[in-house]
């Protein structure tokens, strides 16, 4: 979910000239046919998830924008957002 807020978080000080559409592509899976039944079945331990260096890449940029961050911007980013009844988030303002 994306709640818009009109809270403002500087960026500008992040390097993220290494970041571009590559970046976010997602990877292609190497399939290919196999005629052995072995192998048909066998259960390859693939790694899902980001790789290390785009683990790398984001870390360095979230430090760079935390760094300018107030304490209190810093919580309220972490807080965890929920509705209970009789919320509407169209009606809040944050």
């Amino acid at each position: 979910y994306c709640i818009a807020t009109s809270t403002k978080v500087e960026v500008g000080s992040a390097d993220v000239s290494s970041i571009n559409d590559a970046f976010f592509a997602k990877e292609a899976s190497k399939k290919g046919k196999s005629k052995d039944a072995d192998k048909m079945f066998a259960a390859e331990a693939g790694k899902a998830g980001p790789s290390d260096e785009k683990k790398a890449a984001q870390k360095k940029v979230d430090d760079t924008i935390s760094k300018g961050l107030a304490a209190d911007t810093k919580q309220y980013l972490k807080t965890r957002f929920g509705l209970s009844s009789r919320m509407y988030p169209h009606e809040m303002k944050f």
